[in-house]
């Protein structure tokens, strides 16, 4: 593909979604920007969280992670499934009957400030790193695609993508859960179309297809044989299981959807169809990096170094017809900015009602604040950007990837210290826990090999982060006078 090209496929899908957003949320006030009303059809709400739950890094990097890890990483979703589950019986019925506008409003009420504080400012670093390292990875995408072969500036790059972000989030949730359902529809839709093209290629009808898959070595699922092994079945299921609560059933960015629903039993269905729906979108990105790697054995086609740039190479390269490159762009496109943008909205919210403390505020002057709020998290997310482009150190992306996994573990274990006990805890020693946690976890994680006969720790870490700020909460339990 053309860099004119792929500029036109980008405008054309963003004057499309610019116009769903303005139709969904031109009578949008704070509580259409934080909650949507309340009004959200549950299967609008579901469809629309397809897309928000995979990001633009997910788009790339689950068909190129087949060479290395098989379908293992269906193991990690079916614990996403089991996640929602608990989710949709557990925490939504709790947070439905406190009418809760941020979740984190639960810690203020079940300990005290300094625990609200806590939730909101671990939400807000983990957030922002990891929305910026998403959509870094696509500006970088981007600069290679288009803006370079016009000479263009990076920061021109960054400036241009975050304010994309910026306006079709302006109006809130209300109009991001139309546009989320825009993006799932395209992001579907091109991946299914891919499969198709490369298939018509290897001359692989329906059954032939699925039969050339299920015998590819790539295609094994589950791994029950060496514990130490990081595709360890219990391993990544529980692993699945906690992520899932944590970064959604306590994520400000993914309940600020839920909780826009009617009620809570009609949230409950959109948890549980958009948990199902989500474990069959990844098998279709699984199928189809068995299908690229078989497309490029067949052809003589030499693999890339890092199997992120395989499907991308396959896509935007001369060896299907243009609608599959342009395909692809939509697709990396609606799953990038359907992340940033949820992000975006839901760093906006958090930070108004929970650091600003301006949910009690006259009207009108929250609608200045939040809006203000709403630009500064925009310029925040550019400024990161840009620094980790300055870097350029892959590495970083790395250690903000874990530094975003670990501040989540303090956060699930505060909600499970509150939700399964009914202790009081000295509320202003909390920090001390919150951020000691994570570094016990750490110190485990560099010295696991050592310490336990070559056991290495995977996603499961996230288990112990909030098992060690559990333990942290029992220490600072209130004794009866």
């Amino acid at each position: 593909m053309t860099p004119v090209s792929i500029l036109i496929t980008i405008v054309a899908y963003f004057i499309i979604l610019f116009t769903v957003s303005y139709i969904a949320g031109r009578k949008a006030d704070n509580e259409g920007f934080f909650v949507g009303n309340r009004k959200s059809a549950w299967y609008v709400v579901a469809f629309a969280m397809i897309g928000s739950s995979i990001s633009g890094v997910t788009f790339v990097s689950v068909p190129g992670m087949v060479a290395a890890s098989g379908f293992s990483y269906l193991q990690m979703v079916l614990g996403f499934v089991a996640g929602q589950i608990i989710i949709a019986f557990v925490l939504i019925p709790l947070f439905y009957r406190m009418n809760l506008v941020s979740i984190y409003e639960y810690l203020e009420n079940r300990f005290g400030l300094s625990s609200y504080k806590t939730g909101a400012w671990f939400f807000f670093i983990s957030k922002m790193l990891g929305a910026a390292v998403r959509l870094f990875l696509v500006c970088l995408t981007l600069q290679l695609l288009v803006f370079e072969p016009f000479h263009l500036p990076f920061i021109l790059n960054v400036i241009i993508t975050v304010a994309l972000v910026w306006l079709y989030t302006f109006r809130g949730v209300k109009s991001l859960i139309w546009t989320d359902s825009l993006k799932t529809f395209c992001l579907v839709v091109s991946v299914v179309l891919c499969i198709y093209y490369i298939a018509s290629d290897l001359k692989l009808g329906f059954g032939s297809m699925i039969a050339t898959i299920s015998e590819n070595d790539f295609s094994r699922m589950f791994f029950f044989d060496d514990v130490n092994d990081k595709r360890y079945f219990f391993k990544q299921f529980l692993a699945g299981v906690f992520t899932m609560i944590a970064m959604t059933g306590l994520d400000q960015d993914m309940m600020q959807r839920n909780l826009s629903c009617k009620n809570f039993k009609d949230s409950q269905k959109n948890m549980i169809t958009s948990g199902i729906s989500q474990f069959f979108v990844i098998l279709l990105f699984l199928m189809l990096g068995v299908l690229l790697y078989t497309f490029t054995a067949q052809h003589g086609i030499e693999n890339p170094e890092k199997s992120d740039e395989l499907f991308p190479m396959i896509a935007t390269g001369d060896y299907f017809p243009a609608i599959v490159g342009v395909l692809f762009i939509i697709g990396l496109i609606s799953s990038a900015y359907s992340a940033a943008g949820s992000a975006l909205t839901a760093l906006t919210t958090s930070f108004t009602v929970d650091i600003l403390g301006a949910k009690n505020k006259a009207e009108n002057e929250l609608v200045k604040i939040r809006k203000r709020v709403h630009i500064g998290m925009a310029i925040i997310m550019g400024i990161v950007i840009f620094v980790f482009n300055q870097l350029n150190n892959t590495s970083v992306i790395d250690a903000v990837y874990i530094l975003a996994s670990y501040t989540y573990g303090p956060i699930l274990g505060l909600f499970a210290f509150g939700i399964f006990t009914k202790k009081q805890v000295r509320d202003k020693y909390i920090p001390i826990v919150a951020i000691v946690s994570p570094i016990l976890c750490f110190i485990l994680q560099e010295n696991s090999e050592k310490w336990f006969n070559g056991y290495q720790f995977s996603y499961e870490l996230l288990i112990f982060n909030a098992l060690f700020t559990f333990i942290g909460l029992c220490l600072l339990i209130k004794k009866k006078k």
